[in-house]
């Protein structure tokens, strides 16, 4: 069992703590209090959070799925919309396969702020004209 520092048995913690408590960088905790998605207090010296806070910010933090762009949902697969990294899964191939071919035109993406959102039906002309015809080939 990991030992507890002194603020955190009081509920509060530093940044460093915070960053332990949740296995990501200082930069990252102190990022999230910047643009005030996590909330904290300066005490003479320090950032302070307090544990519940903290929680809170787990529970909220920001999630791929739930991206948002101009009010509307970014990878909506409903709508057949998808990221770079769930095509790559849909075609079993690496997620810089999927950049490549944005990037040089060979499928159709589309930047959302900074997100490429791509369209099954582009998936489904990509695989078609190049993943089959590939494939041709090496047969």
């Amino acid at each position: 069992m990991e030992k507890q520092s002194d603020n955190e048995l009081h509920g509060l913690v530093s940044i460093t703590e915070a960053a332990r408590i949740h296995n990501v960088t200082r930069q990252a905790i102190y990022v999230a209090i910047k643009s005030n998605k996590l909330r904290a207090r300066k005490d003479t010296r320090r950032w302070m959070i307090d544990l519940a806070d903290l929680r809170e910010y787990k529970r909220l933090k920001y999630s791929r799925t739930r991206s948002m762009f101009e009010g509307e949902l970014l990878f909506d697969n409903a709508k057949g919309f998808y990221s770079v990294n769930q095509v790559a899964k849909l075609l079993n191939v690496p997620a810089q396969k999927i950049y490549y071919a944005a990037r040089s035109g060979y499928l159709k993406a589309t930047r959302k702020g900074a997100a490429w959102v791509i369209h099954e039906n582009d998936v489904k002309s990509y695989r078609e004209q190049y993943l089959a015809a590939k494939k041709r080939k090496a047969a």
